[in-house]
């Protein structure tokens, strides 16, 4: 991408001469370039040395650009995330369904009163399975997940890289402003009433009929400064927790999926969701490294615990029934 150097035009030297005393062959024609030199008024300087060959390949030409830093199927995420932001909300309502006043107006700009962090990473343009005109795929758990970002070579997105990457650089309670839109990004459905019991056997009938998504990518205002779709509204989204206080569970859920009374900021978290949490309307997105740097397929509490990734893998195929006949999962160390 970026531009070569252009090689310096070799100039050809004029020489002086004198008149010869007897005939000679006359010279070659000179060239535009001699001719403009030798035209050139007396207190020109020297032109300029010509290369010893001018067809000497440019060494830029043939120096590989350097790879990108994300790949083709990610968004590079480079900026500040607020550690606290201050928002102010100029008109809401009250969600009797959820119990939850609902923000319609934000008072812009946004004011970060924290400290301000820079992170740099990858991030899936669109949730799993990040493919343009696909459903995001529901129904799996946190450690369900993290092997589907793992098998990836990536890992489920933290909850400070999502919310970075919904805000922008602006800090934006929406990915697309200050004024809650739920036809941008989907939301304001009516409450579909599931049959739990269904929905643990997994029943796709069940599924299907309480679907009132959209197809990734199919909502081009649902888009933030960073590049990134579908972040609040449509499915909810799982990401990995990152604080150690009042949030036990490794997981968090982010952005609220397409019912009325619900959050669908960019900024709120549910933090009372513990990892077998699984849903119709849950879905989850894939971060990695920039630049190729290896990526650490565990969340930042099971890396700090010491948590093996063998056991993630072990919680992933066994959380949907933990029963006591089931095998002791394998102890935690730390991953190689």
């Amino acid at each position: 991408m970026n531009a070569r150097p252009l090689l310096p035009l070799a100039l050809a030297a004029a020489a002086c001469s004198s008149t010869p005393a007897e005939p000679v062959t006359p010279p070659p024609p000179a060239s535009a370039s001699a001719s403009a030199i030798a035209s050139a008024p007396p207190d020109a300087g020297p032109p300029d040395a010509a290369p010893d060959d001018a067809s000497a390949p440019d060494a830029a030409a043939l120096t590989p650009p350097p790879p990108p830093a994300c790949p083709e199927e990610m968004v590079l995420v480079d900026g500040d995330y607020c550690t606290d932001l201050k928002m102010t909300c100029l008109k809401s309502w009250f969600a009797t369904s959820n119990k939850k006043t609902v923000c319609e107006i934000f008072k812009e700009p946004t004011e970060c009163v924290g400290d301000k962090v820079h992170k740099r990473y990858c991030m899936d343009r669109y949730e799993y399975p990040n493919k343009k005109g696909s459903r995001p795929e529901v129904m799996n758990n946190f450690y369900q997940a993290q092997v589907l970002c793992a098998a990836q070579d990536k890992r489920v997105c933290t909850e400070t890289e999502w919310t970075m990457a919904c805000e922008g650089p602006e800090y934006k309670p929406y990915p697309y402003g200050y004024v809650r839109d739920p036809e941008k990004c989907r939301g304001d459905r009516p409450y579909g009433y599931p049959s739990k019991d269904k929905l643990w056997k997994r029943d796709a009938a069940e599924i299907e009929r309480l679907w009132q998504g959209v197809e990734s990518g199919s909502q081009p205002d649902c888009v933030s400064d960073y590049g990134v779709f579908d972040m609040p509204g449509n499915a909810d989204e799982l990401a990995a927790s990152e604080r150690h206080g009042d949030g036990k569970y490794d997981n968090v859920t982010t952005g609220g999926p397409w019912y009325k009374g619900v959050r669908n900021q960019c900024r709120p978290k549910i933090y009372d969701h513990d990892e077998g949490f699984q849903y119709y309307y849950l879905s989850f997105r894939c971060c990695k490294e920039t630049d190729g740097a290896p990526t650490d397929p565990r969340a930042p509490k099971q890396i700090k615990r010491g948590q093996s990734w063998e056991k993630v893998v072990w919680l992933a195929e066994h959380s949907l029934d933990l029963r006591p006949k089931k095998p002791a999962p394998p102890k935690d160390k730390p991953s190689p």
